[in-house]
């Protein structure tokens, strides 16, 4: 089935992860990273995913409510939640907010009754569907204030993604070299980065980064990783994710190209990812509680916080080649879903 095909092939991500606390995490005098609040999408025992955070403060994502429906929606500068997000062309109930920029126009993606996954721009009330040209799966991961937008296509149905970008209309494509699927979580509006996962011979996610002559940089992994995922950047080219180490922690990651990090966790937490990050220094996560309920939370970087080099990386230009799809396999990081 192509919905069991997708999620065994992206292999990336919920976790389950423990929470309590206090609200700020205090790094050395330089800087630190410090929750502001944090936020549920309205109703009892739904899961709370935001994925990006525009420059207004407006936040975007998605929820899944008890009976495992995914929508998505948009949390307000204000406090206010939208509808539930869903696009008129799900029905499998599985419709996820990923990027949104200042007019509001929300890029997201949905899944339908063979299992395919396809995407949508929403303005206002209006929907927009979205398939790069030629291709069976399309998913959109981000738009920025241009209107250049991110994601993940797969051509021919095998369920190898290529990572693009759509800058004035024009789609550019790339893959890491021998990754089995490659995918570009957001471009900044200065599009002097790119920045994403792919999924190597193994099946081990690692983050890397496309810089603006094309040059791609990998593996961005810090020390101890054993998966990692860039989400997000902003024009300052600070970009947030996260990591799982071998203990089976998840940290939230701030990364500087071309090397450095600073590992974030949410107070109490084994588990916490950024998922945006404003020029501001606004930044958009979650946490897992106790009981395994995720929820969202707003942060701010406060200065520059101080940061550890990553390993060696390698830079290679742009390789379209496609390879043979990954096996279906458990993640490491728990059930098999688009990694968010």
């Amino acid at each position: 089935m192509k919905l069991k095909q997708i999620f065994n092939s992206i292999v990336a991500v919920l976790f389950v992860f423990p929470l309590m606390g206090a609200f700020a995490q205090q790094a050395a005098n330089s800087g630190s990273i410090e929750v502001i609040t944090t936020f549920d999408y309205p109703g009892t025992g739904n899961a709370t995913l935001p994925q990006k955070i525009n420059e207004r403060g407006d936040v975007v994502g998605e929820f899944i409510d008890s009976n495992g429906v995914t929508r998505g929606f948009v949390r307000f500068s204000d406090g206010s939640f939208s509808d539930p997000i869903v696009d008129p062309n799900d029905t499998v109930g599985f419709t996820e907010g990923r990027g949104i920029n200042n007019a509001r126009t929300i890029a997201g993606d949905y899944v339908i009754s063979d299992g395919t996954l396809h995407s949508f721009f929403l303005s206002g009330s209006t929907f927009t569907e979205y398939d790069v040209p030629g291709t069976v799966q399309t998913n959109l991961l981000s738009i920025n204030e241009p209107g250049d937008f991110t994601g993940g296509f797969d051509p021919d149905g095998s369920g190898v993604f290529q990572a693009f970008f759509s800058r004035g209309g024009t789609i550019t494509s790339w893959s890491v070299p021998e990754a089995l699927s490659t995918f570009a979580y957001e471009i900044n509006n200065n599009k002097k980065l790119v920045v994403g996962y792919y999924i190597d011979a193994a099946g081990i996610l690692h983050g890397y980064y496309r810089d603006r002559s094309g040059a791609l940089h990998f593996p961005i992994d810090p020390s101890g990783s054993v998966a990692t995922v860039l989400f997000g950047l902003n024009n300052r080219n600070w970009v947030v994710g996260r990591y799982a180490d071998s203990a089976g922690v998840t940290h939230g990651l701030f990364f500087t190209p071309p090397n450095n990090f600073f590992t974030f966790d949410f107070p109490g937490s084994t588990f916490t990812s950024l998922n945006g990050i404003s020029s501001q220094g606004n930044i958009v996560g979650r946490y897992v509680d106790a009981s395994g309920i995720a929820h969202g939370f707003l942060a701010r970087v406060r200065g520059t916080p101080p940061t550890q080099q990553t390993g060696a990386e390698t830079t290679a230009y742009d390789s379209r080649s496609l390879v043979t799809p990954l096996n279906a396999s458990p993640s490491a990081w728990g059930d098999a879903t688009p990694a968010r």
